[in-house]
């Protein structure tokens, strides 16, 4: 070889102590023990730099010392060149001279590998990348251990301890680690997400990839997803959350499916990380648009809504568990608002280290037993400054009183609410609530059934009340079109009013009060300090089996939301509110009643007479100032029952006697009957004629509305023809003709009353104030020499709110004259309807002057005065 090796190694694998030799071998002395034999041999004190040890090439009496200890402490050199002993000999540049017999072993020598020539440029980039490394080492020291993934995962041995070259060995023995943080770092295609490679989709979802990948095409579907003119939908959404400085982004379910519909899928089936995944990019693109927008809120919540399948609460189940699921129900109770812990930081009181934070699941405490920091077992105390909490709220949501099955008991779920829900609903309201469905253990549960039972909670994500969608009616424009269509039809007072209950015959009287009281009139507030009702209240009293209950029944089916209790199975509480102490937080809490339930409705409430009379007393601030209030276990609150009330009675003795006067024939006190705006009295006479029509319309419509054809029937199988007497056919086609040309169909009838109480707010306009004055004053001189019941200021103001009514069945601004007459006669027939029969007759003729003017009074007079008896089919 040209140059011996050890030169080129004492070079370069001793760069750090390069000028120190140097400086060691500048220094020359004349010592003798520098030049013995005893020194040279002597471990501390070597005659030349030692040689490697070689097998081949040497003589045999040249034999190396194998186990010759190389000095290699730099204080012990310090130390002996201090002491100025020569450490090299004169002739020490013998020892690099080029022999014949000098070699390697062939064995461990790798001179096969490719390796270029490193040039200086290439060696500093090196250089300064471990330098890097080593900075990276040093700076992972300074901080706690407690902090830092002591452990290497493969070999259990912590990297940070060992030292530098030993730390250096362990970095370069794994050299797929790179090559694992580049897959980690990959992320999915939209095909690819689809190819799900996990047990479970939680356990897939919860992966890096897939969750970088999600958030990939959620911004990509934020930014990009447009309307049909091209605008960007959610860039509209995130300016106005910015000028409202909202905490919450509503997104459309529908939109994402059309879009993405793998990751409408993910959200479906594991929400819990995928809305939060969807909170994180929310986030970013809101900042995009605002920039300084974590000064006002830390966090976005993304709230889903159309959300396309809708359950009721009877329809959960196991398999709904952990599920985005939509419900709707009314709010019978609400908790007070509470801070729960979502981010948790303890300190230790040994060491006071602060630790954490540690995420705050739902149900699951979080507890620490173990400081990383002084390894003590505690004890451990909140630090409250730093951690972060959240608003939390329960409600208990019941199912809506029109979806309950029959002879059901209405269900109920916990709802729990977070940040911006809280307060969202009040009892009473009817919501629809887009949540997750999971389970919660239950100790009191367990113990009552012996076995592991899980309680279930709904925890929301979105809540959104009913009138908010217009009471869940979803009305199209075909709707809204036929809708003014009829408006304008001249006769749609009279199509609506022979649309109610058209399968009941007759009551011409009661049909116009229920649609009077479905329409309502106009509430107003005076200058914000009274509030007058705009709710028409209507009494129904008569004889058994005149059809008032199925009436009710009519009513609860094509209100947009009505409420039915009965006299008997309704206690005071039960109409109004009541108040009972929660079990898990042991606070009182109020449940609203049938009044509260029908806020902004109707409220039905059958056999009224079968009230106690405490129990009848506490709906009258409900039935004028709309109201409930409350001060019980110390709550004092108020209430909305903001509801007409419509109540069937029955007479004292079971019939209505017409030789004595109205209150005397009903257990219903003064305050109560002035309460009611209408009052209809329906009597059970004897009329031959008009029984024999009642009874042809009644197997009428039996047969109309039996499950097989209308003249068909089938006999072993066989279809036969059952024929008909010409008399009965013409009655049922007359009747038919009758239903087809009258009728509305109920489905446009409901949105047909919605429609009208959303969007028309009548105004009285020249309204003819003698007239109503010179009538007010009438019935009050007549009612005090019959002795009727009492007319108050309430009976002028329930003209008022009748002719608004009239004027909405029109779908008009403002209340015409034909409004006000129709209102005066419907207040006159009522007020003479409930007079004896001894003063009818007179009280008729002496208010005709008022009713003569109105369409189809000449038919109302024909008939005598007679209350039409009526049957239900």
């Amino acid at each position: 070889m040209e140059s011996s090796p050890l030169r080129e190694n004492s070079s370069s694998a001793n760069r750090g102590t390069a000028p120190r030799a140097n400086r060691k071998r500048a220094r020359t002395n004349g010592d003798d023990a520098a030049s013995t034999p005893g020194a040279a041999s002597s471990p501390m004190m070597p005659s030349s730099p030692p040689a490697f040890p070689v097998s081949h090439g040497v003589d045999e009496d040249d034999e190396v010392e194998e186990d010759i200890e190389i000095p290699d402490d730099l204080d012990e050199l310090d130390e002996m060149a201090e002491d100025e002993v020569d450490l090299f000999r004169d002739d020490f540049e013998r020892d690099y001279r080029e022999r014949s017999d000098d070699g390697y072993e062939a064995l461990d020598i790798d001179d096969e590998g490719d390796y270029d020539a490193m040039n200086l440029g290439e060696r500093r980039r090196l250089e300064a990348q471990l330098n890097r490394r080593d900075r990276e080492v040093a700076r992972r020291q300074k901080i706690p251990q407690a902090f830092l993934p002591g452990e290497d995962d493969d070999r259990d041995i912590d990297l940070t301890r060992l030292p530098r070259r030993q730390r250096h060995r362990g970095y370069d023995e794994d050299p797929d680690e790179d090559m694992d943080a580049d897959i980690m770092d990959a992320e999915l295609s939209l095909d690819a997400l689809q190819d799900v490679k996990a047990s479970s989709l939680t356990e897939w979802v919860s992966q890096p990839a897939v969750q970088r990948s999600i958030k990939r095409e959620f911004r990509a579907f934020l930014t990009e997803y447009t309307d049909e003119s091209g605008s960007s939908v959610y860039g509209n959404r995130i300016r106005t959350l910015g000028e409202i400085n909202a905490e919450s982004l509503e997104v459309s379910y529908d939109h994402i499916a059309q879009s993405k519909a793998i990751i409408a899928y993910f959200l479906a089936n594991a929400p819990a990380e995928v809305i939060k995944l969807f909170d994180e990019v929310a986030m970013d693109v809101v900042l995009l648009h605002y920039p300084e927008y974590e000064r006002i809120h830390s966090e976005i919540h993304v709230r889903i809504f159309d959300l396309p399948v809708h359950y009721t609460l009877r329809q959960l189940r196991q398999s709904h568990l952990n599920c985005l699921v939509r419900v709707s129900g009314v709010v019978t109770r609400r908790s007070g608002v509470f801070p729960q812990l979502k981010y948790v930081k303890f300190d230790c009181s040994k060491c006071g280290v602060t630790l954490g934070p540690f995420q705050q699941e739902s149900n699951v405490e979080v507890k620490i037993t173990y400081c990383q920091s002084c390894q003590s077992r505690g004890p451990f105390t909140l630090n409250s400054e730093k951690t972060v909490y959240r608003n939390y709220q329960k409600l208990t949501l019941q199912e809506s009183p029109g979806t309950v099955p029959a002879g059901r008991l209405p269900r109920h779920r916990e709802v729990i609410l977070l940040w911006d829900l809280i307060d969202k609903a009040k009892p009473g309201e009817e919501i629809e609530v887009t949540g997750i469905y999971r389970n919660n253990y239950d100790a009191q549960l367990n113990n009552r059934n012996g076995f592991p039972v899980f309680a279930t909670i709904l925890e929301a994500n979105n809540v959104i009340k009913a009138h908010d969608q217009l009471a869940g009616f979803r009305m199209t424009e075909e709707d809204e079109h036929e809708i003014r269509r009829l408006a304008k039809d001249p006769h749609i007072v009279d199509k609506i009013i022979n649309s109610i209950a058209p399968s009941i015959y007759g009551h011409t009287d009661i049909k116009t009060a229920v649609a009077l009281s479905l329409f309502g009139g106009v509430a107003k507030n005076t200058r914000g300090q009274h509030h007058i009702r705009g709710d028409i209240n209507v009494l129904l009293l008569g004889d058994p089996g005149t059809a008032k209950s199925q009436i009710l029944k009519y009513v609860e089916k094509t209100a947009h939301r009505a409420v039915f209790a009965t006299g008997q199975g309704a206690s005071a509480v039960g109409l109004t509110a009541s108040v009972r102490r929660d079990p898990l937080t042991s606070e009182w809490t109020l449940e609203g009643g049938a009044l509260v339930l029908a806020d902004k409705g109707t409220c039905l409430i059958d056999e009224f007479d079968k009230m106690n009379d405490q129990d009848r007393t506490s709906i009258h601030e409900a039935m004028e100032q709309q109201t409930i209030s409350i001060s019980k276990a110390g709550i004092v609150t108020t209430l909305q029952a903001r509801c007409g009330i419509i109540a069937a009675a029955n007479p004292i003795g079971g019939r209505y006697n017409s030789t004595i006067p109205f209150s005397a024939n009903v257990e219903l006190t003064e305050p109560i009957l002035s309460r009611f705006d209408v009052l209809c009295v329906v009597r059970d006479t004897v009329e031959p004629a008009e029984d024999e029509r009642l009874a042809r319309f009644i197997v009428g419509s039996h047969s109309r509305s039996h499950p097989l054809t209308n003249t068909q029937a089938t006999l072993g199988g066989q279809s036969m023809e059952v024929e008909l007497d010409p008399e009965t056919q013409a009655t049922n086609n007359g009747s038919t003709n009758l239903t087809k040309e009258g009728d509305i169909p109920q489905e446009l009838l409901r949105k047909y009353i919605l429609y009208a109480r959303e969007r028309c707010s009548p105004k009285l306009y020249h309204m003819d104030e003698d007239k109503v004055a010179r009538l007010f004053a009438d019935m009050r001189r007549e009612s005090l020499a019959t002795g009727a019941y009492p007319i108050t200021v309430r009976h002028l103001e329930a003209i008022i709110r009748i002719s608004e009514a009239f004027c909405r069945m029109r779908l008009s601004e403002y209340c015409s004259a034909q409004d006000i007459d129709r209102a005066i006669a419907v207040t006159i027939e009522s007020f003479v309807g409930s007079q004896k029969v001894s003063c009818k007759k007179a009280l008729a003729r002496a208010f005709a002057k008022y009713t003569l003017a109105r369409p189809g009074a000449a038919a109302s007079q024909r008939r005598g005065g007679r209350q039409v008896a009526t049957a239900s089919a």
